[in-house]
């Protein structure tokens, strides 16, 4: 039986650590917003282009930090046990393997720039996307090599540092778009190409500044260990599998927009936006979850797990059910703060209503993932993800968007739905796994 007052006492601590990467993540979704803000004043078009190319992308992005979840897992567990060392071979090996894929994965979406008009996008859209997508996807190099060291200051304690970095980022990002979009300060007006550009040297000026800082860690030092690269494959495989699976339904679901028209896809890009927003804050308690009962199995406090978890799942709850109310009730307000399009506000508007529906199962997936990974259990949830989301959310968003009279909101019935299956099979994993005497 968990007792209030450890609930109490551990989501107090949990909370130290989760408030700066709620910050951080938060911050890294105003980049985006404010480059859809200035794209969606560029034209309609432009913003389809730029949802379509970040869909993309988020699937690259979301199965390398996947891969590199394991830098901050096992850092925290060191860091519990008193290994310093150990630590810092963690961040040593996650930046190396952060290159690999970082690189590998531009390779591939280079590739896929020359095959834009084989996706079922309007032809007016692939006309201007391709140096956008190309900027994009090489902006991924930075953004591993930055996560990972965020990941490790993040299990060290000091998750203030990378916040920091990225609230400061957001408003170098804003400036630079101002100047390549329309031609500031001397330089040309590129348009979309322009916010590319100003993503690129944006994220790429973040990882200059934490590299600054993280100069006097020791793990410039050291060769690198392949039972240590086998561990965190071990794990950031079925780890990245499972986000590849959430994030991949939602790219399907971007492609099914597409399907359905420009209108239809920037408004999906908009209600996405949004919702991808209030995800951050359980995002940022499911990460501080994961280190802290990563840290307390290598500190030998098996005890606290429930209390930890518990009281991350309550909160998440109450906050997430808070943000439904302010979909519910602006939707159209916040739609109009992206595009004047009338059309695009309207679907928008009807599209936030149906997220306001599944906040709360959103916020309970992504907190009951994050625990079972501090728990090193990530080969069931990867299947309960799958099951989800290409079982359950896709083919019924699928046949309500073109078999119903529903249309674009019917793939967003369908991506509720899976959220609702993960949030119920994940959370009650986490309460079996974390039993008393399982540790």
């Amino acid at each position: 039986m968990v007792k209030l007052t450890d609930v109490s006492r551990e989501l107090r601590l949990t909370l130290a650590l989760a408030l700066p990467m709620i910050v951080g993540q938060v911050s890294q979704m105003l980049i985006g917003l404010s480059d859809n803000a200035f794209i969606g004043r560029v034209g309609t078009v432009e913003l389809a282009a730029a949802a379509f190319t970040h869909g993309i992308f988020g699937l690259f992005y979301i199965v390398g930090i996947g891969l590199l979840l394991p830098v901050g897992v096992f850092t925290a567990r060191d860091h519990g046990a008193g290994d310093e060392a150990g630590c810092a071979a963690w961040l040593r090996h996650g930046r190396a393997m952060s290159l690999v894929v970082g690189i590998g994965a531009m390779v591939v979406l280079a590739g896929l720039s020359t095959q834009l008009h084989r996706f079922g996008q309007p032809a007016e859209v692939v006309a201007v996307m391709k140096p956008f997508f190309l900027l994009i996807a090489a902006s991924l190099i930075p953004t591993l090599y930055f996560q990972v060291q965020r990941q490790y200051l993040d299990a060290m304690g000091r998750p203030w540092v990378g916040t920091s970095i990225m609230l400061a980022d957001i408003a170098l990002n804003a400036l630079l778009n101002w100047v390549f979009i329309w031609g500031h300060l001397g330089a040309p007006a590129l348009g979309l190409t322009g916010s590319g550009v100003a993503t690129l040297l944006a994220r790429s000026a973040a990882v200059g500044f934490i590299a600054l800082w993280l100069r006097r860690e020791r793990s410039a030092g050291g060769g690198l260990e392949r039972a240590r690269f086998r561990a965190m494959l071990e794990m950031g495989v079925p780890a990245g599998g499972s986000l590849l699976f959430e994030s991949g339904a939602f790219a399907a679901a971007a492609l099914m927009m597409g399907w359905l028209g420009a209108t239809a896809l920037a408004a999906h890009q908009i209600a996405l936006s949004c919702a991808a927003l209030t995800f951050m804050v359980p995002l940022g308690l499911s990460m501080a979850a994961s280190i802290r009962i990563s840290k307390a199995l290598g500190g030998g406090r098996a005890e606290t797990l429930r209390a930890i978890g518990f009281g991350v799942l309550g909160l998440s709850g109450v906050i997430m059910l808070s943000f439904a109310g302010v979909f519910m009730t602006a939707g159209t307000l916040l739609a109009r703060g992206f595009t004047e399009d009338p059309a695009v506000i309207t679907l928008a508007a009807q599209l936030l209503g149906v997220a306001a529906l599944f906040q709360l199962f959103d916020g309970t997936q992504v907190v009951a993932a994050g625990a079972l990974r501090g728990l090193t259990d990530v080969k069931v949830p990867t299947v309960i993800t799958f099951i989800a989301y290409w079982l359950v959310s896709l083919p019924l968003g699928y046949g309500l968007a073109f078999h119903t009279g529903l249309g674009p909101r019917g793939v967003w019935i369908g991506l509720a739905s899976g959220l609702a299956c993960a949030a119920v099979l994940l959370a009650g994993r986490f309460v079996r796994k974390s039993a008393p005497g399982s540790f």
